[in-house]
């Protein structure tokens, strides 16, 4: 099926005053004079515009949206399992969300073929139904300049309204869409939010972006096999939200993805990542492994100076969740962790939350050299700290220990050793 219309009279004037003067402004500069249109419409838009021209395609075309065969849809959506499995939660999600819009929230693959699509409720719409449906190819090859056209080509989140399609008869859409991306930091996919015959009542571009971002969060973690996931933020509310960092780290303890928050926190880019667990976080692979076992976040310093709250676990292939593939030494010191010795047993070393940044400073320090048996310099190299730093904190424990002795006579002598309990009362 095709769709058409006719050319809207360009302005004379070189001023405008709303944004449908402004746009039609660029158009005129653009398709009548050959002029580039800087500052009327986006960079983003104008490329896109070049490339259609280049592709010898004109403005007053008419546009298909022709389904692809049964075939290539079936292939389309097995080939994009995973991808449906990580954004089925948000889909429902926005589906509720826009229920009361007459919005619809599209879901492509990384080549712009639809795989899923919200319902609407807005009976009028003609263009949004028919490029809405699974099988659609909304590349920008296919239907010029849309958002998630211009996502799929240029990997950028991307807002296109009206005017700015550069198809006359698709301009009765606004629409935003952002990427999704997987480990290798390709895009995945793409979400859009799409809308006929009138403008957002709501930011558009900053709820697809939102989405996306948890799509692709649930998305890296599917992905990861035999990693230990780490999630981190500055406030440990912010954990298991999209605002969350995420990182991936492999069996030799190199860090092989992060999300976009984990990359700003942690100072390493997204792509081509080839660095350690250890120089990013200032934690040895075994101890990061005894934190599986947690169930509540740990504040960590990391080695930039930042303090972050964090949980980890497993992700394995087989559904393990007590190994995870580790040899020599390393293995050892995880299962070493796991027996049910104070000194070794870091995860059991607070069992109660801190009510203030020192008290959180003092239990990780407690839980390091519980950790490395007492050993200062062990349980400095793996905070990322100094040795008198510790040795602060030690001195700060044995004077609180030596109150509490001071008014509890009856309790039995204090351990020689941080984390070692005391002896049973006779």
């Amino acid at each position: 099926m095709t769709l058409s219309r006719r050319s809207q009279p360009a302005l004379a004037q070189p001023f405008f005053t709303t944004a449908e003067q402004r746009l039609a402004l660029a158009r005129e500069q653009f398709f009548e004079k050959g002029d580039r249109p800087s500052g009327l419409v986006s960079e983003g838009v104008i490329q896109s515009w070049y490339r259609c021209v280049q592709d010898r395609r004109k403005p007053g075309e008419a546009v298909g949206f022709n389904l692809v065969s049964r075939s290539r849809i079936h292939s389309v959506l097995l080939r994009n399992r995973m991808l449906l499995d990580a954004a089925s939660g948000e889909l429902m999600q926005l589906q509720a969300t826009l229920a009361g819009t007459a919005c619809q929230a599209i879901l492509t693959d990384a080549n712009g073929v639809v795989v899923h699509a919200t319902h609407s409720t807005a009976t009028h719409d003609q263009v949004l139904r028919l490029a809405s449906r699974v099988g659609i190819n909304l590349a920008e090859e296919s239907v010029g300049t849309t958002a998630p056209g211009m996502v799929v080509r240029t990997g950028q989140p991307s807002s296109v309204s009206t005017a700015e399609h550069f198809f006359e008869c698709l301009q009765v859409l606004q629409c935003a869409a952002a990427p999704i991306r997987d480990i290798h930091q390709r895009v995945a996919g793409v979400l859009d939010v799409s809308i006929e015959s009138q403008p957002f009542s709501f930011d558009a571009a900053s709820m697809v972006a939102l989405h996306a971002t948890s799509i692709e969060n649930r998305l890296l973690q599917i992905q990861s096999r035999e990693h230990i996931v780490v999630r981190l933020q500055t406030i440990p509310t912010l954990l298991g939200t999209p605002m969350e960092g995420l990182a991936g780290v492999n069996s030799d303890g190199l860090l092989t993805w992060v999300n976009g928050a984990a990359a700003r926190l942690l100072s390493v880019p997204q792509a081509s990542l080839s660095v350690r667990m250890s120089e990013v976080f200032g934690l040895e692979l075994r101890v990061l492994a005894a934190l599986t076992r947690r169930v509540d976040a740990t504040m960590h310093r990391l080695p930039n100076g930042l303090a972050v709250w964090l949980t980890a676990h497993m992700q394995s292939a087989d559904g393990a969740k007590e190994v995870f593939n580790l040899s020599g030494d390393t293995q050892k010191d995880v299962q070493a962790t796991a027996e049910p010795e104070p000194a070794t047993a870091a995860p059991d070393m607070a069992p109660a939350s801190p009510t203030s940044l020192r008290e959180a400073d003092q239990q990780l320090v407690e839980r390091a050299l519980a950790k490395h048996g007492g050993n200062v310099s062990k349980a400095a190299r793996a905070l990322g700290v100094s040795r008198g730093l510790v040795y602060r904190h030690m001195n700060r424990l044995r004077s609180t220990r030596e109150d509490a002795v001071a008014t509890k006579p009856d309790l039995p002598p204090e351990s020689g050793r941080i984390g070692e309990p005391s002896p049973p009362s006779s």
